[in-house]
């Protein structure tokens, strides 16, 4: 039966698993570099990862493959037995091999390796064992070693999967930011999870409609405008011409910014203190569109126009939270 023992049990198995990734985190240096530069070579010319262990170390390299393919990296698992009955038809000359052995002399890469090799593929293996025979056999060798596993008998591997794993994750998203890799191009690899779906969005089912925002003309006076910001709960006030068209943008922060300098503000009129030709999105544009504009242009409010430069709606960054963009 479950005790408080059990907790401090529990607690050990972490605090053992903590401690070797602050071991691994100590090692990170020269060969991590070689690895993501060897690994964005390929990359580049075409290549992609195919990641190969047997056992646990197996199971943590399909987690691996499965993290890179997802973050934009082309990645693939080749089953060691299987590679030597024909499935080494995978391998192409401008790939990479990531190979994981914690001992570094697993019998079944150790016939495989030697064929990969003879391609002409560089390998880059993660091991526990850096003078093991694999190691050897490498062009570069991430070591990932733990003092002990969290097992009580220190058999089973737990330290040193969590070590692999966690180095797999470190690979991936060095070179997840090393290519510009962007919630867009997440959305698109994930079309059905909750970020990939409210990403792929179109945007007018993120934006507030016209009928929800203050819409003004260039001889509306800022205290009007600022009294239909209040009343719709809105971030900003749309500033339209004659002819419908977007004229421009005032803000509640324009405001604050302004009074702080003319107490009188609230006279004059949107034409002399808005913000002309404001960035805008057209409809039909897909919610990640709006989030890569609001991050790179790091506004507050977005104007959604139509094909005739009419706004139709606002994007307001506060909103992005609703539908779980930021």
């Amino acid at each position: 039966m479950a005790t408080g023992r059990s907790i401090q049990q529990a607690r050990r198995v972490l605090d053992i698993e903590i401690a070797a990734l602050r071991r691994v985190r100590r090692r990170l240096g020269p060969t991590f570099l070689q690895a993501i530069r060897l690994m964005q070579q390929r990359l580049e010319n075409g290549g992609k990862i195919i990641v190969t262990g047997i056992g646990k170390s197996g199971h943590i390299g399909h987690k691996i493959a499965s993290t890179l393919a997802s973050t934009g990296t082309t990645s693939v698992t080749l089953d060691p037995v299987d590679a030597v009955h024909g499935d080494l038809g995978v391998v192409a000359r401008k790939d990479l091999i990531l190979v994981l052995s914690y001992s570094g002399n697993t019998d079944e890469l150790l016939r495989v390796v030697p064929l990969i090799k003879r391609q002409g593929v560089p390998i880059l293996v993660m091991t526990g064992n850096p003078r093991s025979n694999l190691a050897r056999q490498s062009d570069v060798v991430l070591d990932v070693s733990v003092d002990q596993e969290a097992c009580p008998l220190n058999l089973a591997p737990t330290s040193s999967t969590t070590a692999m794993l966690a180095m797999g994750d470190a690979l991936a998203m060095v070179l997840l930011q090393s290519r510009g890799f962007r919630r867009e191009d997440f959305a698109q690899l994930h079309p059905a999870g909750s970020i990939g779906r409210d990403l792929l969005l179109p945007v007018q089912e993120i934006m507030r409609p016209r009928k929800s925002i203050p819409i003004c003309t260039v001889k509306t006076s800022v205290a009007k405008a600022l009294s239909q910001i209040t009343a719709k709960r809105c971030g900003a006030a749309i500033v339209v011409d004659a002819k419908e068209k977007l004229a421009g943008i005032y803000t509640h922060g324009d405001f604050v910014r302004g009074f702080q300098k003319d107490a009188a503000i609230g006279k004059r009129t949107l034409a002399s203190v808005m913000t002309k030709r404001p960035i805008t999105i057209s409809l039909g544009s897909l919610a990640a569109k709006a989030l890569h504009i609001f991050e790179t242009h790091r506004i507050e409010d977005l104007v959604v126009v139509d094909a005739a430069h009419r706004p139709v709606g606002l994007v307001d960054s506060q909103d992005l939270t609703r539908f779980r963009l930021l």
